[in-house]
C-alpha cells in the first residue's frame, strides 16, 4: 500500500461529498479526521518524511532507522531498497538520563522520565511539545491506513514516554490533558479499520493497561491541585476503557500468586510479576552491596548511621584536593604525583617551590 500524502494534504484533508443527503455524514468524518490530525504540521511531516510537500510519500514497509532488522553485512540502505526511510522522533527508552547521570538521579531518571521527555522537545521539537502529539497521531494513521509496523513500534515508544512522566505532569498539565485526550480518540477510532495491529481487547491490551495504571498510581500521589485537570481527563478515558471495551484496569489489591487449572485438570501455582518495577519486588529488588572497611574509608563513610541519615562525606581524593587547596591559601602548594601518593593521603612537596615561599614570607614580614 502506498500513501501520497502530499496530494492529501493539498487537498485540505477533505473527503469528496458525492450528494446533499450525505453532507452530514461527509462533515462528521472530517470533524473526526480534523480531530484525529490537529497537531500533524507541515513542518512535522517533512522532518518524518525528509522531502518537500510534492514527494510526501510513504508505503507499509517504510522504516523507521531504530527498527531495522539488524543483519551483520547489510548496510540500511539495503535492508529498505527504494523504501522511503522514516526520520520519528529518536525515543531510547533504555536511557532517559542525563550525560554522565550516576547514582540517585540516574535511578529518579529511569523511574519518571520528565528529563527524557523534555530533552526530546528541545532537541528535535524546537520546544514545541505539540509535535510529540503530532508524531503520535501520525503514527496511529499510518498504522491504521497502511499497517505500517514501524509507525506501530512508535506509536507504543511515544506512549511508554509520555505515561512514565511524573514531574512534568504538574509543570505541563495542558500537554498531558491533550495526550490523554488523544489517546481516548484514537481508542475510539482503533476498530474502523481491522488492521489486525492493534487489539483491543481486555487480554490483548496489557500495554497500555499497564501503562494507565502505572500513570495513575504516579499521579495520585503528586502534591497540589496543579494536575487536576490531568486527573480529570484520566478518569474520563479510563472509564471510557471499561464501559465501551470492558477493560479491567486493577486499582488497589489484586492477587499475586494463585492457582491455574489446565486443560488436563491439573492446577499449577502461579505468580503475578507484572508490577514487579513498581513495587521494586523481584528483578527490579534493590541490590545490597557489603562494603569493607577500607572501602569505606576510600568512600569517606565513618559509620552506617552516617549513611542512613544521608549525610555525604567526600571521597579521599576530594579530601586531598580540599588540602591542597587549603595549604594553597597558608602559603604552601602541594602537587599529587601519582594514584599510589594519592591512596597513601601522602602528597608530595614541590621543595624548590616550598623554600621560594618561605623567603617571600620572611621578605614581607621584615
Amino acid at each position: 500500500q502506498r500513501a501520497n500524502l502530499g496530494k492529501i494534504w493539498r487537498d485540505n484533508l477533505t473527503p469528496y461529498r458525492q450528494s446533499a443527503s450525505q453532507d452530514t455524514t461527509a462533515v462528521e468524518d472530517s470533524n473526526r479526521w480534523v480531530q484525529l490530525t490537529d497537531c500533524i504540521s507541515e513542518s512535522l511531516l517533512t522532518r518524518v518524511l525528509d522531502a518537500d510537500t510534492e514527494t510526501w510519500t510513504l508505503t507499509s514497509s517504510s522504516s523507521a532507522k531504530q527498527d531495522f532488522d539488524e543483519i551483520p553485512g547489510l548496510s540500511a540502505s539495503d535492508l529498505t531498497g527504494n523504501e522511503r526511510e522514516l526520520h520519528l522522533l529518536s525515543v531510547d527508552l533504555r536511557k532517559t538520563w542525563r550525560q554522565g547521570a550516576t547514582g540517585r538521579e540516574r535511578t529518579e531518571a529511569a523511574q519518571d522520565r520528565s528529563w527524557a521527555l523534555a530533552d526530546l522537545t528541545t532537541r528535535f521539537c524546537n520546544d514545541d511539545m505539540n509535535q510529540i502529539i503530532g508524531e503520535l497521531q501520525f503514527c496511529f494513521a499510518m498504522v491504521l491506513t497502511l499497517n505500517n509496523y514501524s509507525c506501530l513500534e512508535q506509536w507504543r515508544r511515544i506512549l511508554d514516554l509520555i505515561l512514565t512522566c511524573v514531574s512534568a505532569v504538574t509543570t505541563h498539565p495542558s500537554f498531558f490533558v491533550r495526550a490523554l485526550a488523544t489517546v481516548k480518540l484514537q481508542l475510539q477510532h482503533g476498530q474502523d479499520v481491522e488492521t489486525g495491529l492493534f487489539d483491543l481487547s481486555d487480554d490483548g491490551a496489557t500495554f497500555l493497561k499497564s501503562l494507565l495504571l502505572r500513570f495513575k498510581k504516579a499521579i495520585d500521589r503528586l502534591p497540589g491541585d496543579a494536575h487536576a485537570d490531568v486527573i480529570d481527563e484520566l478518569d474520563d478515558l479510563l472509564a471510557y476503557t471499561q464501559e465501551a471495551l470492558g477493560w479491567q484496569i486493577q486499582q488497589g489489591s489484586f492477587a499475586r500468586t494463585g492457582m491455574l487449572s489446565l486443560e488436563d485438570g491439573e492446577e499449577v501455582e502461579m505468580d503475578n510479576t507484572a508490577f514487579d518495577e513498581d513495587d521494586e519486588a523481584g528483578e527490579y529488588a534493590p541490590t545490597i552491596v557489603e562494603l569493607s572497611a577500607e572501602q569505606m574509608e576510600l568512600l569517606g563513610i565513618e559509620s552506617i548511621q552516617q549513611v542512613m541519615n544521608g549525610n555525604k562525606t567526600p571521597n579521599l581524593r576530594d579530601r586531598i584536593q580540599k588540602d591542597q587547596t587549603d595549604a594553597g591559601r597558608d602559603g604552601y602548594q602541594y602537587e599529587v604525583q601519582s594514584d599510589e601518593e594519592s591512596e597513601k593521603g601522602l602528597p608530595a612537596f614541590d621543595e624548590d617551590e616550598e623554600e621560594e615561599l618561605d623567603l617571600e614570607d620572611m621578605d614581607a614580614r621584615y
